[in-house]
């Protein structure tokens, strides 16, 4: 590893954020996968759960529009929603979902300086009753128009990049984020993936 790509991947290692993550629930579109993926990447998130309970899982996301994000990101894959919010249960304090209720809070509400994980359902329908039920509460972006829902890709990028605003300025991006053994595990492994960097970061 050449000092040049050594200091690009300590960069980005030490702007991970092991506090925040994103949930997609059976998210069918490939290319809205692949474009969450990359939105999760460029702000330092480096775990992302994918629920497929209703269809097969898929081995590939639209690799064009990730740009190789997966591989540079720590994907947990579930067919059982139990099973993946008791994953969750053991990583970060709240879960909230995407959903339009009487009770749901404005993403400018949420504490992002917490530990907590976003869930985004379903193009067609959302999230499920079921996530819905296991999550501790839901979340709206406010919108002004007529249409009042947004592209997965784009409400995902909206809802993380707040985040993000809020962990900068408590902060949060000037301190290791993940665990020791996190952290010295994808040092070592992404040390062996300089071939597949951007030529930027080589």
């Amino acid at each position: 590893m050449t000092p040049e790509r050594r200091e690009r991947i300590l960069s980005v290692l030490n702007r991970r954020q092991a506090n925040l993550t994103v949930v997609l629930e059976d998210v069918q579109d490939p290319h809205n996968v692949s474009a969450v993926m990359r939105t999760c990447d460029a702000v330092g998130i480096q775990d992302v759960y994918i629920i497929t309970s209703r269809e097969p899982r898929r081995k590939n996301w639209g690799h064009r529009s990730s740009s190789s994000a997966k591989q540079w990101l720590t994907i947990h894959d579930f067919d059982n929603a139990a099973e993946c919010f008791a994953a969750l249960r053991r990583q970060y304090d709240k879960i909230l979902t995407t959903h339009l209720a009487a009770d749901a809070k404005s993403l400018y509400d949420i504490d992002f300086t917490g530990s907590i994980a976003l869930v985004f359902g379903n193009e067609q329908n959302g999230v499920s009753e079921e996530v819905r039920a296991l999550a501790d509460g839901n979340f709206i972006i406010p919108q002004m128009g007529i249409i009042r829902s947004l592209n997965i890709s784009v409400a995902c990028a909206v809802s993380i990049y707040e985040a993000m605003r809020q962990k900068t300025v408590a902060g949060h991006y000037q301190r290791q984020g993940l665990p020791d053994a996190q952290y010295n595990s994808l040092l070592e492994e992404w040390g062996f993936r300089g071939e597949d960097m951007p030529e930027d970061a080589r």
